[in-house]
């Protein structure tokens, strides 16, 4: 027990480790990009007063001019770009525009707090907006490396294979979209709570996996899908769990994001004329989200299916290739769980596999004790696969049946992952701006464990492997370049 337990801390610092030097190896770049290349666009730095602010206190004032420090100032708010001036916007002056409402407020929120306690004081040093900044880069790395910390926990319960958890954890901390990890944009903090709310959800900490899920509701829209895993759960589970517990976790789950639209209906609707509604107030359900992201920025179905927009296409092919390919090698390698949504699976399989949110998992009292027995169980696990792997070539094997054990990537564990992944990447490619396909997929976990099992797993395929970790590296070093001199990425 002892042994494995040091193995497991170990593999957990190596992880911590990655997670630190890939956001200390980002920032390099940032800022050798930064002194080699000239920005695109130089306006970063503008920012009018709010409109609401009727008298601005000493030391907040929306130029460097007038702090103790105006070239460090200057600087940290030259790299306030695309997104981040929203969220900056907000987390400073609040909800001002219509525009604004597409982003999300957990972030400006976390921000503006950190900025008005434990960062006051350097206001006067470096201005209001610049501290603004700084705590949301402290944010969202911080974010960032718990969340590799919680991703590999959530792997290692639900592959039960350390070693190609270690790697799918290794791969996340330096995916293609890490300038957005390391930037004053949402992906850090959702990934947060998205992989700590699945972690304690299967570990049986339901009360805690709710505020966590729910909160990634509030941090990126995408978050209430996240309801789908007590959705998922709930199929598996007897009629008085879906009408007696599982359903109001989901709804839970939902609440920020309603909330929040709710509070955009009663600034930009309630109290005003007719005339002066805007359309979307007029509506039957009037969810501004939607219009928001369709009438500013045209996503919608098969909208961005243009000739113009095929380079966007091409920037995004290799995130959507890899989601493709991990969807397509789980559903032809487990049609019958695949396409029954895991219904059809025997019982033995469930058994060996330890299904997804099973009884068994959801009553754990410990999240430790999942791990360590990983640990300990990986050599027997190894040795199962060799000897299923004897028999296979040895015996005759029914076609109309599934392998009654797949660990690893194809255990049914993974399904509802992969089925998450199902509605994310058709959403990416289908409806939304295909470029952002990079980062909005970057948070799904299957694309890192399959890319982990072809590595780990298969030693014909570790050709792919070099070849992602070749595009991981690439669009590292090409997200530091553009992204932070404000040219078009993602």
């Amino acid at each position: 027990m002892a042994n494995s337990i040091s193995t497991l801390t170990a593999r957990t610092t190596i992880v911590l480790k990655s997670a630190i030097l890939s956001r200390l190896l980002v920032f390099l770049l940032i800022i050798i990009f930064r002194l080699l290349v000239s920005p695109y666009d130089t306006s970063a730095s503008l920012n009018p007063d709010c409109l609401t602010r009727s008298n601005t206190k000493p030391g907040h004032e929306s130029s460097c001019s007038n702090v103790l420090y105006p070239s460090l100032c200057s600087a940290i708010e030259d790299g306030i770009v695309w997104d981040s001036v929203y969220f900056v916007r907000i987390a400073q002056c609040g909800y001002e525009y219509e525009q604004s409402y597409a982003f999300l407020p957990l972030l400006p929120i976390c921000i503006s707090f950190l900025s008005r306690t434990v960062f006051a004081p350097l206001i006067p040093l470096i201005g209001e907006r610049a501290v603004l900044a700084v705590c949301g880069y402290l944010i969202t790395n911080v974010a960032f490396v718990v969340a590799a910390l919680y991703f590999y926990k959530l792997s290692v319960s639900i592959l039960k294979d350390p070693e190609v958890s270690l790697v799918a954890s290794i791969l996340f901390c330096f995916n293609p979209a890490s300038i957005f990890y390391s930037s004053i944009y949402t992906e850090s903090l959702y990934a947060f709570l998205s992989f700590g709310g699945l972690y304690h959800l299967i570990s049986g900490g339901n009360s805690l996996a709710v505020v966590f899920l729910a909160l990634s509701g509030l941090a990126r829209s995408n978050g209430v899908l996240n309801a789908g895993y007590f959705c998922y759960q709930t199929m598996h589970l007897a009629y008085d769990a879906v009408f007696q517990k599982r359903q109001a976790c989901s709804a839970c789950i939902f609440a920020p994001f309603i909330a929040f639209q709710a509070y955009g209906y009663h600034n930009m609707c309630v109290g005003r004329s007719h005339d002066e509604l805007r359309p979307w107030c007029k509506a039957r359900v009037p969810l501004l989200y939607n219009y928001i992201q369709s009438h500013y920025w045209g996503v919608g179905f098969l909208r961005y299916f243009q000739l113009k927009q095929l380079p966007n296409f091409l920037l995004a092919s290799p995130i959507l290739f890899l989601a493709f390919c991990s969807i397509y090698y789980y559903a032809k390698s487990r049609p019958q769980c695949f396409f029954s949504l895991g219904l059809q699976i025997s019982t033995e399989q469930k058994n060996f596999e330890a299904e997804f949110l099973s009884d068994d998992i959801s009553r754990s009292n410990a999240a430790s004790t999942l791990e360590t027995s990983s640990v300990e169980s990986e050599e027997s696990l190894n040795l199962r696969r060799r000897r299923n792997a004897v028999q296979q070539d040895d015996t005759v094997v029914n076609i109309k049946s599934e392998p009654a054990a797949k660990p690893g990537y194809l255990s049914a564990s993974v399904l509802p992952f992969v089925l998450h992944l199902v509605f994310m990447a058709g959403t990416a490619f289908l409806v939304m701006h295909v470029q952002v396909a990079t980062r909005f997929l970057s948070a799904s976990p299957p694309l890192y464990w399959f890319a982990s099992y072809m590595m780990t797993s298969h030693a014909k395929y570790r050709i792919w492997g070099r070849i992602i970790w070749a595009y991981s590296a690439a669009y590292i070093f090409l997200g530091s370049l553009l992204f932070s001199n404000f040219y078009p990425f993602t």
